[in-house]
């Protein structure tokens, strides 16, 4: 039974109460439901429960008593283990003691070894030198003897040792008193020379051969020869051969340093002088030579292509330099670098900015006067000092053509193509300045290419067409004028954008960080001012001739019987014709102010216009007696140009003309009325007088009615 029960609770991992109590329930008999084969006894079942509950008991007991073994066995185990540790601690410190001792043993063995060592240097070296000196000794008998009888001397292959040999002999014979040893010096001193020549030549047949270890023994044998310097020429010179091909030296120039420098660290001891001399070497004559051939064919006869020259040259010294740096050439490359390219064009740049200048000034002048000329016009002589100046303060003030009005034939004189053309000659200018000018010249270079492009963009080209334009616009009481001054402000506001452009993308990088930003703004703000003004007169003339263009028309085509029909029974038109014709004129103005500015001053200019067209057919309905017919007339006029006053978008105008419409409507109420009219919105702020004055255009004014009920 007890086994059973082991085996129920064995086989549980992990144990599950639930499962172990349906287990045990399930094997004993009656333990099944009520409606198995075997009825349920819970008797049984019961009694079943309290014996496998003490033979659980039992087991626990014997569980636990097996634990209390196991632990006591443990233990007794730890003990003896850390005893054990103890006794491998002490071993461990006797092995340590025994180790210090053979450590002190063996650091006194070497000291004496050391000791011994450098005895025996000390009697070796002595005796070296003197085995030495006894080789060069006989050696220079032998130059005494004159005659070469070592084999050191006569067999070729060995003129690395030969090379040592008189390379000590040579510096021995240059102490020697020149009267008694002079001849074995001159000897010693002529072999030297031989082998030196014959060591180079040794050099020069392995670098055509591309034997590079054979030039790194030899090169390391002429290090110690006054000849070094000639191998590392004949080096340079060998390495140049056949290396410019291209069409392109620059390129050439990079790719030969680039196949130089894998290389001479392998033949030379100090590779970074030799590669500084090559660098130094293609400067000073390949690309010398070259930039000189390049600009001394141009310099004098063309200057345009002597700059364009000037800067692709230089450009692209820079940039081979830029590759370069790449190299190790000594402590301070950029120093080198900088000054093999100053050698090159330092004759070029001193003078730089007085050729650019220059040319400027005269391509400028010609892409003017080309410009003039397709026109087929002679330009006027525009005058300056106190007179002109006086003229200026005049029509500023007073608004008068000063001089006789020129017929420009609507030509405005202004061109975008000139201007473009002006510009980008500038742009290349002040890109050339900013290459090739020293950085501490470049502010006032920069200026004075500002100073011709304001010469003869700004007062040669755009102030003369706007002289031109104010000269060119007739007077406020010429009939059928043409007004081409509009066209003028347009294009000369698409100018002035172009100019503000480049002034800021390509001068003020030049100047930002210099005193000359403030002279430069200043001077742009003063060129501004001064066209701002002439073009402000313009618009203002241009508006008081748009103003005697409609007079004339009211004046031509406005007839009193518009107003006062003898037949106030048949009229049969919406509005008068004069009205007709001053809307349409209006509109076209409108339309063409529109399209010549932008911004705030087409609102600037459109509300003068407005406020000047009210004005101007206030004033003329005033000079009209109104029947009652015709006060409809005018109140339909009045909303006609209203209408038309829609167009210009301005509030203070539509404001305007909507007080002139309730105006009129006071020539056409019932006079019992009137009181309550002019009490209304939009009439009740207007001054007395002027109500009065509109009541006093009614035909029936003077009826004494009338008159009664507007006291």
């Amino acid at each position: 039974m007890i086994s059973i029960r082991a085996e129920i609770f064995s086989c549980l991992e992990p144990f599950v109460a639930d499962e172990y109590i349906e287990r045990l329930v399930w094997r004993t008999p009656g333990g099944g439901s009520r409606g198995g084969p075997e009825a349920f006894d819970p008797k049984r079942l019961l009694e079943e429960f309290v014996n496998h509950i003490q033979e659980l008991q039992i087991m626990d007991e014997r569980i636990q008593r097996k634990v209390e073994k196991l632990e006591q066995q443990c233990q007794k185990e730890a003990k003896e283990f850390a005893k054990k540790v103890q006794e491998l601690q002490k071993s461990n410190q006797v092995a340590f003691q025994h180790f210090q001792e053979l450590d002190e043993h063996i650091s006194y063995v070497a000291t004496k070894v050391c000791h011994l060592g450098d005895q025996l240097e000390g009697v070796n070296t002595p005796r070296q030198r003197a085995v030495e000196a006894q080789k060069l000794m006989k050696y220079f008998n032998e130059f005494l003897d004159g005659e070469l009888k070592s084999d050191v001397f006569t067999n070729s292959e060995k003129i690395k040792e030969a090379a040592d040999i008189i390379q000590k002999l040579h510096l021995i014979a240059q102490e020697l008193p020149f009267d008694r040893f002079s001849e074995v010096k001159s000897k010693i001193a002529s072999k030297y020379h031989d082998l030196e020549c014959q060591l180079i030549q040794e050099f020069t047949s392995a670098q055509r051969r591309g034997e590079i270890s054979r030039m790194r023994e030899v090169a390391a044998v002429l290090l110690h020869f006054k000849g070094y310097s000639h191998c590392v020429d004949v080096y340079i010179k060998q390495c140049q051969e056949g290396a410019y091909l291209r069409n392109d030296i620059f390129e050439d120039a990079a790719i030969l340093c680039q196949r130089v420098n894998k290389q001479v660290g392998d033949i030379f001891s100090n590779p970074e002088t030799v590669l500084a001399k090559l660098i130094q070497n293609v400067f000073e004559i390949k690309l010398q030579s070259f930039v000189k051939d390049q600009l001394e064919e141009c310099r004098k006869s063309d200057a345009e292509q002597y700059l364009k020259n000037l800067y692709d040259l230089y450009t692209r010294t820079t940039n081979l330099s830029s590759k370069l740096m790449e190299f190790n050439l000594g402590t301070d490359k950029q120093t080198f670098l900088s000054k093999l390219i100053k050698s090159i064009f330092i004759s070029y740049l001193e003078n730089y900015i007085e050729v650019e200048t220059g040319y400027l000034k005269s391509r400028s002048a010609m892409i003017l006067q080309r410009y003039y000329d397709s026109k087929n016009h002679q330009k006027r002589s525009i005058g300056t000092g106190g007179i002109q100046d006086l003229k200026e303060r005049i029509r500023q003030r007073t608004n008068l053509p000063l001089g006789p009005s020129i017929d420009t034939h609507g030509e405005t004189f202004l061109s975008q193509e000139v201007v473009v053309n002006l510009l980008q000659e500038t742009k290349q200018a002040f890109e050339r300045c900013h290459r090739l000018s020293d950085p501490s010249d470049l502010p006032r270079n920069a200026f004075r290419i500002f100073t011709i492009l304001v010469e003869f963009l700004c007062i040669e080209h755009i102030d003369y067409a706007l002289e031109t334009g104010l000269a060119g616009i007739p007077s406020s009481d010429s009939r059928n004028a043409n007004l081409y001054f509009l066209d003028v402000v347009q294009q000369a506001n698409t100018i002035f954008h172009l100019f503000d452009k480049q002034f800021n993308d390509h001068l003020m990088p030049l100047i930002s960080s210099s005193p000359k930003l403030s002279e430069c703004l200043q001077k742009k703000k003063e060129i501004i001012e001064q066209m701002e003004m002439k073009l402000d007169t313009g618009i203002d003339r241009t508006l008081n001739c748009m103003i005697g263009q409609m007079k004339h028309i009211l004046a031509a085509e406005q007839k009193k019987t518009d107003f006062k029909p003898e037949d106030e029974n048949n009229v049969l038109i919406q509005y008068t014709n004069a009205c007709v014709k001053v809307c349409a004129y209006v509109r076209k103005q409108v339309e063409k102010i529109k399209n010549s500015m932008d911004g705030k001053n087409v609102d600037t200019v459109l509300m003068e216009l407005g406020v000047r067209f009210h004005r101007l057919i206030y004033e003329h309905l005033q000079q009209y007696s109104y029947s009652c017919m015709g006060g409809m007339l005018a109140i339909c006029d009045v909303a006609e140009y209203r209408k038309c006053a829609k167009d210009f978008k301005i509030p203070l105008v539509l404001q305007l003309f909507d007080t002139l419409h309730a105006l009129c409507n006071l020539l056409v109420v019932a006079p019992d009325n009137l009181k309550q009219v002019c009490s209304g919105e939009q009439l009740a702020n207007l001054d007395k007088n002027i109500l009065h004055s509109f009541v006093q255009l009614r035909a029936d004014y003077r009826s004494a009615r009338l008159a009664r009920h507007f006291s």
